[in-house]
């Protein structure tokens, strides 16, 4: 059998989306066509957005390879499918354009949540709910009826699995990214100086908290490990090649057991990396291993100033705001960029705040203006916002309640200010 994986050019104009435009490595592709290869079957992967391949080059390429099956995900990377574009605009295109090159499987935040709707507006044969590394393996081999997460119609009736695929992270291998052309990433994620050649990989996926924003209960949601030398053979394999950072898509890195082990053989090697992760992981001499491990971009969620706040958001913080605020100052001390983020709630009066940003930035901390987040479906924000589990018009709910937050005031710096209605971008091209 054969698969083609492919990463379409992604377009965000018009979108509420808030995540970087720029590519990233397609994470989930570049292991499901490993686990496919591991089953003996056949694989192309075509990045289209680092390439920047029109869905005519594609063609031309997938006529060659001639595929059985077409994966195209419905958000641009792992890292950003806890907050993708809410529209399924390109992937719509995607699928439309790229017909009758064997059966299409959806992958992706929009199948996980909202299957159904993901099924007719797609236009695609499959969704699969959750992580998708070792499931599609399973399509050519099994009836989709017993392949975990696999929906799809039969004639005018839906099947709609009420399972997620959760992946064994002990079977992801070290990739070797001989599929890839790792030198023309240029991007460094969450690097705003500089310039050289950048990559992302993941080391932990899943996260044992439940904040109530956050997008990652139907996907990505329990907390596993890979192993440290898988890891590290990657970056070995990334160094030779001329990377010289590593951004990891952890939902939360610095959990696990093994994050320092890991660490000290990073501390070893010419590479720098940044990740996402909770102030409250870290202490002093934990943060001095992250400086020995040439750590240059640590993003960590903080927000609220208030303990009420962060108990509204059910962040379940282990210390108090001037120990995150000293921690935050020592980190800077360290780490060229340190970056605070905040989430505006009832608890956090805008005098403190201001207070509490300007003692930070002092200190070279960054620290973001509160901002409301996005009610994504499968998030339990959804559910508090709507009183209800996602449906077929959960998208269009979601992306209807967080416009009409703004449209007297205006977006965030980093977004579209006029962004158009979900039912507009999913019309045209």
């Amino acid at each position: 059998m054969r698969y083609a994986f492919v990463n379409p050019r992604w377009n965000f104009a018009g979108s509420t989306y808030f995540g970087c435009a720029a590519p990233h490595y397609p994470l989930e592709l570049m292991f499901a066509a490993q686990q496919v290869r591991f089953s003996g079957s056949e694989t192309i992967l075509l990045d289209a957005t680092l390439e920047n391949y029109s869905t005519t080059d594609v063609a031309a390429r997938l006529r060659e390879f001639r595929p059985d099956f077409l994966i195209i995900p419905t958000a641009p990377s792992y890292l950003f499918w806890r907050c993708p574009p809410p529209e399924l605009r390109v992937p719509q295109q995607w699928f439309r354009e790229l017909r009758g090159f064997g059966t299409q499987v959806a992958i992706g935040p929009h199948p996980s949540a909202t299957p159904g709707a993901a099924l007719k507006k797609l236009g695609c044969d499959i969704a699969l709910r959750g992580e998708p590394d070792q499931t599609i393996p399973r399509l050519a081999t099994e009836p989709w009826s017993d392949v975990v997460g696999c929906c799809w119609y039969a004639g005018d009736k839906q099947h709609i699995s009420a399972q997620f695929g959760v992946t064994d992270m002990s079977a992801l291998e070290d990739l070797d990214f001989s599929d890839y052309p790792v030198e023309k990433h240029e991007h460094r994620h969450h690097v705003f100086t500089g310039s050289g050649v950048g990559a992302e990989l993941e080391f932990a996926r899943g996260c044992p908290w439940a904040c109530t924003f956050c997008n990652k209960t139907l996907f990505r949601n329990k907390f596993r490990e890979r192993s440290v030398e898988a890891v590290l053979a990657e970056i070995d394999s990334l160094i030779a090649r001329g990377v010289d950072y590593v951004y990891f898509i952890d939902e939360i890195f610095g959990v696990g057991k093994n994050v320092m082990r890991l660490l000290e053989g990073i501390a070893e090697r010419p590479i720098r990396i940044g990740f996402q992760t909770r102030i409250d992981l870290w202490q002093e001499e934990t943060l001095d291993l992250l400086g020995r491990a040439h750590c240059i971009s640590m993003e960590c969620g903080i927000e609220s100033i208030t303990e009420a706040g962060r108990e509204e958001l059910h962040k379940n913080c282990r210390i108090g705001t001037e120990r995150i605020g000293e921690l935050l100052i020592y980190a800077r001390q360290r780490i060229p960029w340190v970056q605070a983020n905040l989430i505006l709630t009832a608890h956090d009066e805008k005098q403190a705040i201001r207070h509490w940003q300007d003692q930070l930035k002092a200190n070279g901390v960054w620290v973001s203006e509160p901002v409301p987040m996005f009610p994504f479906p499968g998030s339990p924000l959804y559910v508090q916002t709507f009183g209800e589990l996602p449906d077929d018009t959960a998208w269009e709910r979601a992306h209807h309640f967080y416009t009409s937050l703004f449209k007297d005031k205006g977006y965030s710096d980093i977004q579209e200010q006029r962004p158009s209605a979900i039912e507009d971008l999913e019309c045209t091209y």
